[in-house]
């Protein structure tokens, strides 16, 4: 799920995506978002060669995993949603299971992406909002509620920073996520058409504009504390960033390493890495199916 379109596919025990949909995401009426739904889980399951045995739904945050209800900030017409349920009446007598899309991506990308092998990982996404994952052992961490591995929401600035639309100020999102960072730079007297937007700030940043070069500075700076404090409390190996403001490549992977080098001074975080998100959109869709093999295999 997601607060511009829904993707739905089946993917195979090995991670491979055998087919897939996407389809846009209407917002106004909370029946009319899941007829959305509904249509793309009966369009793949009439195009599958292979028969379905489970189902994962990774979806927006705040949500209530254990009650299988969902109340995504960007998808307003779903407030304390049944997502799950609703959705399993779609798949009767198959095991269901729902999580954070950013615990999905993490998910995805511990499965058959870039944190293979890793012992304790966060996954982060960083585009529209900044999101993130945990996967400790091997296995999802979802926390008590199910919203574990929110990291957008660590505070980076002080209490006078930027209102977030989590009703806090100076988190990681409002200074990280595309909309924010392109904010930022016009506050700094950054000349753009107005519908630029990360990608151009981007472009502009490579052209040598000192403006937008500062801004993705301060997202990566903004980032990296968020790993280093996911870090220190859980122990982690490897941060693996993706999302469509991760795609600018160095301008936002140096300063990210350049301030752990700075902060991340303890010898239990020598080993700790950030490596790119390998999977790109497909994440959390992936992600969604190794939840649905851990319910077939639980």
């Amino acid at each position: 799920m997601g607060g511009t379109k829904i993707a739905a596919g089946v993917v195979d025990e090995t991670g491979q995506v055998l087919s897939g949909i996407d389809r846009p995401t209407p917002t106004d009426h909370p029946e009319t978002t899941f007829g959305a739904v509904r249509a793309a889980v009966e369009q793949v399951l009439a195009a599958s060669e292979v028969p379905v045995d489970a189902a994962g739904i990774a979806s927006p945050g705040p949500l209530d995993v254990r009650a299988g209800r969902v109340s995504p900030i960007n998808i307003p017409s779903w407030r304390d949603f049944p997502l799950r349920d609703r959705v399993a009446a779609l798949l009767p007598d198959r095991p269901v299971a729902l999580a954070g899309d950013g615990l999905c991506m993490a998910l995805g990308e511990h499965w058959v992406g870039a944190g293979r092998g890793s012992e304790a990982m966060l996954g982060m996404v960083v585009s529209t909002g900044v999101g993130g994952g945990l996967v400790l052992g091997g296995r999802p961490m979802d926390g008590r509620s199910g919203n574990a591995g929110h990291v957008g929401h660590i505070v980076v600035e002080s209490a006078d920073g930027w209102p977030c639309s989590c009703g806090g100020k100076g988190c990681v999102e409002t200074v990280a996520s595309g909309p924010h960072l392109v904010r930022w730079a016009r506050m700094q007297g950054w000349q753009a058409p107005d519908h630029a937007d990360a990608a151009h700030l981007a472009a502009a940043a490579r052209a040598g504009d000192t403006i937008p070069r500062t801004a993705f500075r301060r997202c990566g700076w903004a980032v990296g504390l968020a790993v280093i404090a996911t870090a220190v409390t859980c122990d982690l190996d490897l941060a693996v960033v993706g999302g469509g403001v991760a795609l600018v490549g160095d301008l936002l992977f140096d300063p990210i390493r350049e301030t752990l080098a700075e902060h991340a001074r303890l010898s239990f975080l020598d080993t700790l890495r950030v490596e790119p998100a390998t999977l790109g959109r497909g994440a959390g869709l992936i992600g969604a199916a190794a939840l649905a093999l851990d319910a077939l295999t639980r």
